[in-house]
């Protein structure tokens, strides 16, 4: 078995490119948990977990997020980013 870094020293190395990236690519077609309810995977993860819990059923409104990572509070759930770990442009420029 080789070890950790051994392995990680042999992964291939490339230059990035963003040429022909378009975000409008990567389609977000995902429902949710119940696809009738009009709540996509990215509203149930922010309304999975409020510090101040959003008014409206369903809505993304009078609500505040903490942010685990630098200790910040949003209240305008539009600038929070839940989908993706590893942004789309730079799984494009990785290909």
């Amino acid at each position: 078995m080789l070890p950790l870094f051994d392995a990680i020293d042999r992964l291939p190395v490339a230059a990035e490119h963003r040429e022909g990236y378009d975000r409008r690519l990567y389609k977000q077609g995902n429902k949710g948990l119940a696809a009738t309810d009009g709540c996509n995977t990215r509203k149930e993860a922010i309304l999975a977990k409020p510090s101040k819990h959003p008014g409206g059923r369903r809505a993304l409104t009078d609500g505040s997020w903490l942010s685990k990572y630098d200790n910040v509070v949003v209240t305008d759930a539009a600038r929070l980013d839940v989908d993706h770990f590893v942004p789309l442009a730079e799984v494009y420029d990785s290909k």
